[in-house]
Formats: C-alpha cells, sequence, structure tokens
C-alpha cells in the first residue's frame, strides 16, 4: 500500500465557530507563518486556506467574518515555506471572472515554484453572490465552465480560448504563466453534482464532513462516474479526519476527537487508506500555537510514518 499523504487546513486563516480554537481570535501572522513552517518540517503534503469574500449578518456569529482572501495567504505562506504544496480549500470560482482567477493563481503557482493545487467549489453564501453580482442559482452551471475556462488560462498557451455559455474569451494574454505544466484541480463537495463534477472534471476530489461510514460508497460513485466517461486518468480522493490528539490530552477535547498513544491514532487513520483514500487532512486540537506546533510534530514523526 502506498503511503498515505496528509495536509491541513490552516488555522487562524478562516474562523468557523464549527472547527476554530478560541485561541486563534488574537492570533496573527506571525503564528501562521510557524504553523505552515512546522507543516514544511513535517512532511505535510499541502497546507490550504478557505475562500469567502463577505458573510452576511445572518450567518456572522456560526460563520464568523474572518476569512483570510487564499492568494494573498497562499503566496504569504510560500515565503516563508520550501516544499509544501499550497491548497485552495475551496476556491469559489463562481465569484470571479475566471481570467482573474487565473491571473491571481498563476502568479502563486509561478512565485512559489509550482506547488498549486487549485480546490474548488461551488460556494453557499447567497448574500455573497448577490454582492458581487454573480449568479448564485445557477452557481453549479458556472462552476462547471468556470473549471475548463481557468484550465485552458492556466494551460500551455499564452493566449488562452474559450467559447461557454458563461464566458468567452481569445486573443487575450496572460503572464506569468505556472511553473507547472497542469495545475492539479481538486473538486470540493459530497452533494450529488459536486460528486459528479468531481468525477468528471477533477484531478482529485475533496469530500466535506462525509463520515467513515459513507465514504466508501460515495468513493465507488466517483469511480464508477469516471469509468462510465472513459476517464482513465488517476483521481486523488481525499478524506477529511475527526479532529485528533497525539498522545493523552489531559483536557477535554471532545467525543469525536481520536486521541491516544501514536500508535493508536495511525491504526484509527489506517481505516482511510483500505477505503481507497490517497489523502487526508488532518486537524489537530490545540489550546494555542505552541500546543498546535507540538501536534504537528508529534503527527509527523511517530504517526505519519505508519500511515502506510
Amino acid at each position: 500500500m502506498a503511503p498515505l499523504a496528509y495536509g491541513i487546513q490552516l488555522p487562524i486563516q478562516s474562523q468557523s465557530t464549527m472547527y476554530a480554537e478560541s485561541w486563534e481570535a488574537a492570533a496573527g501572522a506571525g503564528d501562521l507563518a510557524e504553523i505552515a513552517r512546522a507543516c514544511d518540517r513535517g512532511g505535510f503534503d499541502y497546507i490550504a486556506s478557505c475562500d469567502h469574500v463577505a458573510i452576511p449578518r445572518r450567518l456572522a456569529d456560526a460563520m464568523s467574518t474572518t476569512w483570510y482572501d487564499p492568494v494573498a495567504t497562499l503566496s504569504f505562506l510560500a515565503g516563508v515555506t520550501e516544499r509544501v504544496r499550497l491548497l485552495s480549500h475551496v476556491a469559489i470560482l463562481g465569484l470571479r471572472h475566471p481570467l482573474v482567477s487565473a491571473k491571481q493563481y498563476a502568479t502563486l503557482d509561478h512565485l512559489s515554484g509550482g506547488r498549486l493545487i487549485l480546490g474548488v467549489g461551488a460556494g453557499h453564501v447567497e448574500e455573497e453572490f448577490d454582492a458581487v453580482g454573480a449568479d448564485f442559482g445557477r452557481r453549479g452551471a458556472v462552476l462547471d465552465e468556470s473549471i475548463d475556462a481557468v484550465r485552458a488560462a492556466l494551460g500551455a498557451d499564452e493566449f488562452p480560448v474559450h467559447k461557454g455559455e458563461f464566458f468567452a474569451f481569445e486573443g487575450l494574454g496572460q503572464r506569468p504563466r505556472p511553473a507547472q505544466s497542469r495545475v492539479p484541480v481538486w473538486v470540493g463537495g459530497s452533494s450529488a453534482p459536486a460528486v459528479r463534477r468531481a468525477a468528471l472534471k477533477g484531478d482529485g476530489w475533496l469530500p466535506q464532513g462525509d463520515p467513515r461510514d459513507r465514504l466508501p460508497q460515495q468513493i465507488e460513485k466517483v469511480r464508477r462516474l469516471r469509468a462510465e466517461a472513459g476517464i482513465e486518468a488517476p483521481l486523488t480522493i481525499g478524506a477529511i479526519t475527526e479532529p485528533l490528539y497525539v498522545g493523552a490530552p489531559g483536557w477535554e477535547t471532545g467525543r469525536r476527537t481520536v486521541s491516544g498513544a501514536p500508535d493508536a491514532v495511525a491504526e484509527s487513520l489506517r481505516a482511510y487508506p483500505a477505503m481507497g483514500v490517497d489523502q487526508i487532512q488532518v486537524r489537530f486540537r490545540s489550546r494555542g500555537r505552541a500546543e498546535l506546533v507540538d501536534q504537528i510534530a508529534a503527527f509527523a514523526t511517530e504517526v505519519a510514518p505508519q500511515l502506510s
């Protein structure tokens, strides 16, 4: 069995009450940089940043309004890391014209030496779409076409061509070009349209919140759809794990948290590759930056080597 890759959605840059720790509210750029460097040292495959432009008052208590811009955040972190890849998890492509997205992410890939993974999703906040003049009702169809348009704009041609229902461009050059010959596109979401989109348009799939008992049937569906379409290229299957804590916490980490000795944590996580998962996105419970950095190091040295 191939080694299981592991990445992390960074703290601080998004602070939904669903997962943010209390210490993140007062944290800043220095904390974010140190956490990214710890992931870089620890062999993490990627660090990820979310995407929201503006949060309406009706959702602010639950989601908070703290959502760093993913391109700015990942560009900053590219400068303080060396090898870890940079994932937008996920870029809401429907909020921006494809040429705008392509310009931003091509520049990020160029400056980082080819470390971008473009994670994309449809979005779910209607007011956000309304504010920028985007079509919320047709966001799925817009995303489908946006993937094609952004792929064209991130390809080899300096003057890309795309003609579709929502967007059309040709004769417009963009430099710098991405450092990668093909920027991988990972599609996020677990709804039926998102799963189909991942199967037919993605280089990877980022399920959102599927529990362990639902993942196998979802993975089977993705593979079946891909096979029926005659797509033979490999697809990176992802999963988001339960919260983790390596060792004995000594404090209340929540009933869903997987904790304990490194062997026990590794044994629990080995269920994912057995399902056909290629990469897991992990999240650690912590009471501060120092504890989180310690957890990242413990996972990298004591748990990750056992995930084969």
